[in-house]
């Protein structure tokens, strides 16, 4: 088994509920985002780009590679980064002491470093509880997810490892109102990701880094994004 998801850019608009729906469902800290959206060009315009003369407006969702030659695995001291059965990039928190090397060492600059605890909510009627999966999730002993995470840790994508290990998609796909998210086994010719990408022109970010992502992108055909 080899997880892996794609990415339809002819699909995305951009609306960034894969963002929000992520630091929901994943407990994220104040200013930590495992998701975010780009618009290339001039991303902190949010311009668009310019296709036959008139303006489009075009998208890049980007997450976490799962990268099969992980970076950020070979230079963790303490083995805090690994790569578990089904090809999903994990950080056990327990493991994790904060050095950020794997931050340095990601190509993607996709991860973030916890400066402190998730934070909890109060109601309207003055209860506090806490967002995001309610319950840790353990794998093989590494705490790979829980909502109250320690702070001084690094975090990043875990494709919802509390989700798909009980068969379900990541939140960031089920949540896609435009269905631009697609996910599964890559090893299976059968799996609904597998067959998505049948006929179709693809690429990965980073291709000269040699990380061999797991995150497959559909190229955009009514705009520019054809390689980024």
């Amino acid at each position: 088994m080899r997880y892996g998801m794609v990415v339809d850019l002819d699909r995305c608009i951009g609306c960034r509920s894969c963002a929000v729906i992520c630091k929901t469902h994943n407990a994220e800290p104040e200013g930590i985002w495992w998701n975010r959206v780009f618009v290339p060009g001039a991303p902190e315009y949010g311009t668009s780009v310019k296709v036959n003369g008139a303006p489009r407006m075009e998208f890049v969702p980007i997450s976490c590679q799962h990268c099969e030659n992980a970076p950020c695995q070979s230079v963790c001291p303490t083995g805090a980064t690994y790569t578990d059965d089904t090809g999903t990039v994990l950080v056990d928190y327990d493991r994790c002491i904060g050095c950020r090397y794997c931050m340095t060492a990601c190509p993607y600059n996709v991860r973030q470093f916890n400066w402190g605890k998730s934070p909890d909510i109060k109601s309207a009627d003055g209860k506090t509880y806490s967002y995001g999966y309610p319950e840790e999730y353990r794998e093989n002993g590494h705490l790979v997810y829980t909502p109250h995470r320690p702070d001084g840790v690094v975090e990043k994508c875990t494709f919802c490892k509390q989700y798909t290990s009980q068969g379900l998609e990541p939140a960031c796909c089920s949540g896609c109102p435009a269905n631009a998210r697609i996910f599964g086994d890559l090893d299976d010719p059968n799996s609904s990701v597998s067959k998505y990408l049948e006929g179709k022109k693809t690429f990965i970010l980073g291709k000269e880094h040699n990380t061999r992502p797991k995150v497959i992108y559909v190229s955009s055909t009514r705009g520019t994004l054809q390689e980024v």
